[in-house]
């Protein structure tokens, strides 16, 4: 069974359904049974062509439910409208199908949620993760966006800053998650690019590429986690860098900074310094000063006590951290690496130890892990 097939082959499906009428919700389930149905009976004949088998299988569920549904029983009259089996037509609707997810009627965050979900192919684990909430809640939330949007009509497309920060948070997942979706993310954020002019689309796109620029160097041949500091800087993909370098500076000349654009400064002056020493960080901490302005987050004002440990010393750094909550994750591997930073090895041993304890994947688990191990075999020599 190919999983990667299935997952490619999902928002053209549901997109097909959406346009033949289904409510969105309804949709979506009818793709899962037919995705059910896939696992159970590709393996032992797949069809010649899967997408048209998924359509005509998701229609199906879909009619079946109509009709037991009596209060959608206006629908009966769509059962000879059931495509015929054959190739479907070859539409990327993934871009279009972000735009109806945030839909008016939902919140900007319940429309986040419900695309990483049904369109992005996210586990509700890991959209709770990306949120800072327990996963109890974050399932409340998808299913409230599920019964806002049933029955709507998607002819209303939600703004832009929505779907932005969908393909934010769904390359995220991509870049340091269990799931590779970062690619996809590029894919569909140059799209976008290509169709509006933006500058905080241009903003998000070079933050993308700046990143995705240093995938090849963030692990070691055992897939264990490379920091940035420790990275080799030669298998970083220039052409990216410069692209991304070039996306940014176009964007900050029209001068409407917003979140996305900051970012990818801070990235940018990553990019830009031939070795670790030589990075700017000065100028990095007076972008961070900019994005928590413009965001007031948490995580921003986590990473800026990162930058400030660099510019001005590990004491500068604990000082900064500690006008932040104890619990926001990540928090104690920060807190361990300032206190290493500042010679305190039987604390930062400690706090690594306690960081692989909360982290949300296994490679950053292992890497923390590593990091606690041989700090306490420097204390033991």
């Amino acid at each position: 069974m190919d999983d990667v097939l299935l997952r490619s082959l999902t928002p053209s499906v549901l997109g097909i359904l959406v346009r033949r009428g289904a409510d969105f919700a309804a949709a979506e389930d009818a793709v899962q049974d037919a995705l059910v149905e896939a696992v159970r009976v590709w393996p032992a004949d797949q069809p010649r062509d899967p997408k048209g088998w998924l359509v005509t299988v998701a229609w199906r569920r879909f009619l079946d439910a109509t009709r037991a549904d009596t209060a959608r029983r206006r629908r009966e009259d769509r059962l000879d409208e059931e495509p015929a089996p054959g190739p479907a037509p070859a539409v990327d609707d993934t871009l279009q199908l972000y735009f109806l997810c945030a839909h008016p009627s939902l919140t900007p965050s319940s429309a986040v949620a419900l695309t990483l979900r049904a369109v992005g192919g996210l586990t509700t684990r890991q959209i709770a993760q990306a949120y800072l909430v327990p996963e109890a809640t974050m399932a409340q939330r998808i299913s409230r966006a599920k019964r806002t949007v049933s029955g709507v009509r998607f002819d209303q497309p939600g703004d832009v800053a929505t779907v932005l920060r969908v393909l934010y948070l769904v390359f995220n997942e991509g870049y340091s998650g269990d799931v590779d979706l970062a690619a996809e993310a590029i894919r569909l954020t140059r799209q976008l690019a290509a169709a509006i002019d933006h500058p905080e689309v241009a903003g998000l796109l070079a933050l993308m590429l700046l990143h995705h620029a240093r995938r090849a160097a963030r692990t070691a041949p055992d897939g264990s986690l490379v920091p940035l500091a420790e990275q080799d800087r030669r298998r970083w993909d220039t052409e990216l860098i410069a692209e991304g370098v070039e996306i940014l500076q176009a964007a900050l000349a029209r001068d409407r900074l917003r979140e996305f654009q900051a970012q990818a400064a801070i990235a940018a002056l990553h990019a830009d310094a031939p070795t670790a020493e030589e990075t700017d960080w000065v100028q990095i901490v007076e972008w961070y000063d900019e994005l928590a302005r413009l965001t007031d987050s948490p995580v921003v004002r986590l990473n800026r006590a990162v930058a400030v440990g660099q510019a001005d010393g590990p004491r500068a750094g604990l000082a900064a951290l500690a006008a932040l909550d104890d619990s926001l994750p990540r928090h104690a591997a920060v807190a361990a690496y300032l206190h290493e930073r500042d010679g305190d090895l039987a604390t930062a041993a400690r706090l690594y130890a306690e960081a692989a304890h909360k982290a949300p994947n296994l490679a950053e688990r292992d890497h923390l892990t590593r990091q606690a191990a041989r700090l306490n075999a420097r204390r033991s020599r």
